[in-house]
């Protein structure tokens, strides 16, 4: 750690109060001291803030780390965008507890590699799986992996539910018995410092199975609350449909019945969705929310300010089967390029797939709106790029699936189709951020390596709604990123610049940031001794970002300093402090 005096810079503490003049002294890790005019001790190092602000690290509320962790231990490129902590283990997924069965743990390695577009041989060559338990788990985690920012993990239900039944999880609702194992397991993880448990009400797999946690009936779920109510200094996190099947209204009705007059904190993704083809459910969330939070409930309803976009590739993608067409993803199964190559070109695959895209598809995904697909990223320069999808096929009198699979032929296996944003409620994602209880910066980074980089979509709270739109203050910004989610998480040693608090901090220039654009990192895994592409970007940059008081971005560059540590809520805290007495 290094003692630091950062002068003559202007803090935004956190908290949504006003920017004020001030320098701050970091301390064996911690914030030391805040105020004017502060005098070098000796031994510290003076770093000069002139012209910039300093405000708490931000933290990525909602990304799927817990794997790529283990292979990409710098998190590129997080450090460059401010980011000190981020949460690990959501929408129902974690990497603990197992199953003692290795058939039973392929499904956990098999259920993240697909929901996460991340390819499943680096799950096997770089991650120890010495664990059984969540607590066995995170013993591991801190004894292998070391990451330049401090993470938080949920438990997830879908592998609490593969541990306590086998692959059985998949076909049936939990006994007696299977009910009390998972309680014992989720009793084990928020004991060890978990944040809570994380659910999905939302998923199919690449087979179109709903994913385990949606055949939980409610004895389980009472049973898993039950437990959590032993903990109230943790969260239960669930993602709930508003993007295909549309069930989410009846989801937020039976959530509302589990958890009345308990006193757990709930982060429910999609709850207020934002999307223009999601206006005909909206009325329907918004007042089942508000029914939830009429009954007590401490819902915090969590959302993205970056509208989701797509790349369609033929490597790792879920995007055909998340847009309920199966016979195109038939060609992301496809083990090799060659297999892909005749799957495209054959006449039998070819009718199933102009019939998959017209009376499967969802009429809102990328595959029924070929003007919002562009063809930009060709493997061998042949194009045409920079094209609809739409233009392409009407020039050439074609069905639009056609149209896409004659393109990947004659570009390349590894070309990508891209996605326009979809359009988005600006003003509803303004009032979302304004609500005292919100979840934001939502990302997804570290998932979807082939189809988008959360990493970085921060900084387009600092130069699009506060720089050029100004449609919030900066205070407003940095409150969404840091105190805010701080609170929420019971996160209480961080997200504020007082004394006291943790050092993690983000120093920048608002006229010198940017939210860079993708470009492609040939640096991933892919378990057969070479190395495959992700998405990430170059940094925002920021001039200094400090994990627990040490440098993890400076100069322009990643340090290579990793003083990350794994956090845990608040009950932990004082469990360890009363124990400690």
């Amino acid at each position: 750690m290094t003692d630091m005096l950062i002068k003559n810079g202007t803090v935004v503490d956190g908290t949504g109060a006003p920017a004020f003049k001030s320098d701050v002294r970091i301390r064996g890790g911690a914030i030391a001291e805040v105020g004017e005019n502060l005098h070098e001790q000796q031994g510290e190092r003076v770093f000069d803030a002139t012209d910039c602000y300093v405000t708490p690290g931000f933290i990525e509320s909602h990304t799927h780390y817990d794997a790529s962790m283990w292979w990409q231990p710098d998190l590129d490129p997080l450090p460059g965008y401010g980011a000190t902590t981020m949460i690990l283990g959501n929408c129902g997924f974690s990497m603990a507890p197992l199953h003692p069965s290795q058939v039973a743990k392929e499904e956990v390695m098999g259920i993240f590699s697909f929901f996460e577009d991340i390819p499943l041989a680096p799950f096997k060559e770089f991650v120890s799986w010495d664990w059984l338990k969540w607590s066995e788990y995170r013993q591991s985690f801190e004894k292998n992996v070391s990451v330049p920012l401090n993470y938080a993990s949920y438990v997830g239900h879908i592998p609490l539910r593969i541990a306590a039944m086998g692959v059985d999880a998949w076909d049936r609702a939990a006994t007696p018995e299977e009910i009390a194992k998972m309680a014992e397991l989720l009793d084990d993880a928020l004991a060890a410092g978990a944040l809570g448990l994380s659910d999905n009400m939302h998923d199919h797999d690449g087979d179109d199975r709903p994913v385990p946690t949606l055949l939980a009936d409610d004895a389980e779920f009472t049973a898993l609350f039950d437990v959590m109510d032993r903990y109230p200094h943790t969260c239960y996190q669930v993602i709930v449909d508003t993007f295909m099947r549309m069930s989410g209204p009846d989801n937020l009705k039976r959530l509302e019945k589990l958890l009345k007059g308990r006193k757990i904190r709930v982060q429910i993704a999609g709850a207020i969705p934002t999307l223009g083809f999601q206006k005909e459910i909206l009325p329907a969330m918004q007042a089942s929310v508000q029914s939830m939070r009429d009954a007590g409930i401490d819902v915090w309803p969590g959302y993205a300010h970056v509208s989701p976009t797509s790349t369609l590739s033929l490597v790792k993608s879920l995007i055909f089967a998340q847009s309920n067409d199966y016979v195109w993803h038939e060609v992301v199964l496809a083990e090799t390029h060659d297999e892909k190559r005749r799957l495209l070109a054959d006449p039998e695959w070819r009718a199933r797939a102009r019939e998959s895209w017209d009376n499967n598809a969802w009429p809102w995904s990328p595959l029924q709106n070929p003007q919002d697909l562009y063809l930009l990223d060709s493997e061998n320069g042949k194009g045409p790029i920079n094209i609809t999808l739409k233009e392409y096929a009407d020039s050439r009198g074609q069905h639009r699936s056609d149209a896409m699979a004659d393109w990947i032929l004659e570009n390349g296996t590894l070309s990508t189709v891209h996605m326009a944003p979809f359009p988005k409620d600006e003003d509803l994602t303004i009032e979302l951020m304004r609500d005292p209880k919100t979840v934001g910066n939502i990302s997804d980074a570290g998932a979807h390596l082939q189809m988008l980089c959360g990493g970085g979509e921060n900084a387009l709270l600092l130069t699009q709604y506060v720089r050029e739109e100004k449609r919030i203050t900066l205070e407003e910004a940095i409150h969404v990123m840091t105190g805010k989610l701080a609170e929420h998480f019971f996160l209480n040693d961080r997200g504020v610049i007082a004394p006291g608090k943790r050092a993690d901090i983000a120093v920048f220039n608002l006229d010198e940031i940017q939210r860079a654009q993708m470009e492609k990192a040939w640096d991933m895994p892919d378990g057969k001794g070479g190395t495959t592409w992700r998405f990430t970007r170059k940094a925002m940059p920021t001039r200094l970002t400090l994990v627990n008081g040490v440098p993890t971005f400076e100069n322009g560059a990643y340090t290579g300093a990793k003083p990350g540590r794994f956090l845990t809520p608040a009950n932990e805290n004082a469990a360890m402090a009363v124990a400690a007495e």
